[in-house]
């Protein structure tokens, strides 16, 4: 990823409305799909700038490697859990440690090997562990964001579950979210593309339009589990040995 992209995740993500309300809809499919008890232990396998290592830590003991070294400082600055450098698919590090949760939250994307990389860190799972994933969806979708952010590719529902099930896993729960949004999404990679104009740095809307926007799409998580929505931004999936 792009220095600059970096240095402007790391401003954003406390209070940039997508990534306040995707942390809310993680915290569901967590609680929801990945049992945890007292001591559990959890890795985030790509933290970037820790954005989500707090959330993370409130559900035990955390673990987590990043590859890019200035983000690892500023994730590393926030004082939470135990911060490595690593690297997909062979590099997890933290010795032969196991986890109940293993978190890789808009990370795949971003390799070339994504078989492998769901493979290694599957290695890495106890017997009844989770593993929890998000990519972007839609290949069609694809933009110049995706090219500012080091995307090798965006995923389709199939396509997700094809390679977990290549990597010797088993797909738990699987679908589509940021789906409330999409057509607002797809109109504004249409007028980039009319007009030609690059992507933005993922600034931060107006106070107003932040809040709202945080609030439609936080509104999901109430009934992600209920409804399967047909197609939306991005994907989850939770898989097991």
């Amino acid at each position: 990823m792009d220095r600059a992209a970096y240095s402007s995740m790391s401003a954003q993500e406390t209070d940039h409305w997508w990534f306040v309300a995707r942390r809310a809809i993680i915290a569901h499919l967590i609680e929801k799909h990945v049992p945890l008890g007292e001591g559990a232990a959890i890795l985030e396998a790509g933290c970037g700038t820790g954005g989500n290592l707090a959330m993370l830590a409130s559900y035990g003991a955390l673990d987590a490697f990043e590859y890019d070294a200035d983000a690892r400082a500023l994730a590393a600055g926030r004082g939470i859990g135990s911060i490595d450098a690593g690297a997909l698919p062979g590099q997890i590090g933290f010795g032969e440690k196991a986890y109940d949760l293993i978190a890789l939250l808009d990370v795949l994307e971003h390799i070339d090997d994504d078989t492998a990389s769901l493979k290694s860190l599957g290695g890495r799972l106890r017997a009844d562990g989770r593993m929890l994933v998000t990519v972007p969806a839609v290949p069609w979708l694809w933009s110049d964001h995706d090219t500012l952010h080091h995307h090798k590719r965006r995923y389709t529902r199939d396509g997700l579950g094809e390679v977990a099930v290549q990597a010797g896993l088993k797909v738990q729960a699987i679908g589509y979210f940021n789906s409330l949004l999409f057509p607002l999404a797809v109109m504004q990679r249409v007028a980039h593309q009319l007009t030609k104009s690059k992507a933005a740095l993922d600034v931060r809307p107006s106070a107003p339009v932040n809040a709202l926007l945080q609030t439609v799409f936080a509104a999901e998580r109430h009934i992600v589990d209920h409804i399967r929505f047909p197609i939306g931004l991005s994907l989850y999936a939770v898989l097991s040995r």
